[in-house]
């Protein structure tokens, strides 16, 4: 199929060569290798699929990612709702925590920058999943998102951020990632930020005392929220995922900023608090379930879920973006 070269042959012993330097398959597309003519034994690195295959003589086979019988799986759960600010004076409400962020995908980290979870062993049967929804808006302290789940992985929803308030500053909520504190002048300490949830997401920024503004802004999947800061602060990092093919970022902290806006819709963002003297937070966005496997195997999926289905090379992406209900793998 092709000529084998190598920058340095380390030694020859019996029938073992040693190669110096690292071995690299070539390259195609699975339009290229469906092309190819091929015999049993040939290898080659499959850009399309991202996987090392071998011919079998009348198949291509995967050798690495995703095998024959498992799932890779990303549960993100609703953002939670920004905290309302502007009470007694120009005190800002802390950002909301984004939703907690649990994924096996090869490769990539799950939430709070630990290692991906382990590989779901592919099972015949009937799973239930649901898609968090994100915190709605609300006029004091922010509310927490809900909870996603497929079968018994379970994320967290993202913690509200604290209100912002004279006399009376309130802590950011814990959640799968916390909230951020709120601002206001008090004699008491600063407001802690809400604590995010181990493998999930990070900790809320935290809100200060006797200061105009200042509040923390939501932590994230993949960093701290920011806090305590003046003006404009960034909610934590994400984390980015090519689960589906392509990068996306997703469980980002709300910000604290004039003219917020609401977290993203399936993103698990948190909702970014308020600065403007408004009082209204602004609300998380919801959360998704995304679900690969080789396209060998079967998905049913029952009512009362929202999803969409997608081929990418040999693999079925199938992504949950709201309700609750049962899948039933074949």
């Amino acid at each position: 199929m092709s000529t084998l070269e190598t920058n340095a042959i380390g030694k020859y012993s019996g029938n073992n060569v040693s190669v110096d330097d690292s071995l690299n398959l070539k390259s195609y597309t699975t339009t290229q290798r469906d092309a190819l003519t091929s015999v049993a034994g040939d290898m080659i690195y499959n850009t399309t699929d991202s996987k090392v295959q071998v011919y079998n003589g009348s198949s291509w086979s995967n050798l690495g990612g995703i095998g024959d019988s498992s799932i890779e799986y990303l549960v993100i759960a609703g953002g939670g709702a920004g905290g309302a600010g502007g009470y007694g004076g120009g005190y800002h409400g802390g950002g909301g925590g984004a939703g907690g962020y649990i994924a096996n995908v090869t490769g990539e980290n799950s939430g709070k920058l630990t290692n991906a979870q382990p590989l779901l062993v592919f099972t015949p049967g009937s799973y239930e999943i649901t898609v968090g929804a994100g915190a709605p808006t609300g006029n004091s302290n922010g509310a927490d998102g809900n909870d996603s789940r497929f079968g018994a992985i379970s994320s967290n929803g993202g913690g509200g951020g604290g209100a912002g308030i004279n006399g009376n500053p309130q802590p950011g909520r814990d959640g799968g990632c916390g909230g951020g504190g709120g601002s206001g002048n008090a004699s008491t300490t600063s407001k802690p930020a809400g604590v995010g949830k181990a493998g999930q997401g990070f900790d809320g920024g935290i809100g200060t005392i006797n200061t105009t503004g200042y509040a923390g802004s939501g932590g994230g999947a993949g960093a701290v929220g920011t806090g305590p800061g003046g003006g404009t602060i960034a909610g934590g990092a994400g984390i980015a995922s090519s689960i589906t093919g392509s990068s996306v970022t997703r469980s980002t902290g709300g910000r604290v900023i004039s003219s917020g806006s609401v977290g993203t819709i399936n993103s698990g963002n948190g909702g970014d608090g308020d600065n403007t003297g408004s009082n209204v937070g602004h609300a998380g966005g919801s959360g998704i379930v995304i679900l690969k496997f080789l396209s060998t195997k079967s998905i049913s999926v029952g009512a009362g879920l929202v999803s969409a289905t997608a081929t990418v090379g040999s693999n079925t992406i199938v992504s949950f973006t709201a309700g609750t209900g049962t899948v039933t793998f074949s």
